[in-house]
C-alpha cells in the first residue's frame, strides 16, 4: 500500500526552525514529483514548495522564499522541508504530496501540525 508519513511538526516560537520529513513507500519514488502543501484555519490548501524528480528543480510560494528549503533523498524515498525564520502565519497543517510524472496518480500524507506561537 502507498504510504506518505509526515513527521517533525510541533510548537515553535517565532523566528525558530523546524524540519519536516515525509517518509514514503509503496510507489516508485523517483517517478514522482514531491511537494509540500499547507492548510491553515480559514484558508484553502496552498502549495508551499515542490521538487522535481530528475534534477531536483524546486519552486516555492512567494511567502516562504528564502526561508524554506525543500529537498529529497531518493535513496531513502524521503522528502524534507527545512523551515527557518518561522512566522506566526506559517502555522498550519503541512501535507506531503506525491504526483506521478507519467500517470495521473496523486498521493497525500495525513499531515503534521506546525504551530508558531509565543
Amino acid at each position: 500500500q502507498v504510504q506518505l508519513v509526515e513527521s517533525g511538526g510541533g510548537l515553535v516560537q517565532p523566528g525558530g526552525s523546524l524540519r519536516l520529513s515525509c517518509a514514503t513507500s509503496g510507489f516508485t519514488f523517483i517517478f514522482y514529483g514531491m511537494s509540500w502543501y499547507r492548510q491553515a484555519p480559514g484558508k484553502e490548501r496552498e502549495l508551499v514548495a515542490g521538487v522535481g524528480s530528475a534534477a531536483g528543480s524546486t519552486n516555492y510560494a512567494d511567502s516562504v522564499k528564502g526561508r524554506f528549503t525543500i529537498s529529497r533523498d531518493n535513496s531513502k524515498n524521503t522528502v524534507y522541508l527545512q523551515m527557518n525564520s518561522l512566522k506566526v502565519e506559517d502555522s498550519a497543517v503541512y501535507y506531503c504530496n506525491a504526483r506521478s510524472l507519467y500517470s495521473q496518480y496523486v498521493y497525500w500524507g495525513q499531515g503534521t501540525q506546525v504551530t508558531v506561537s509565543s
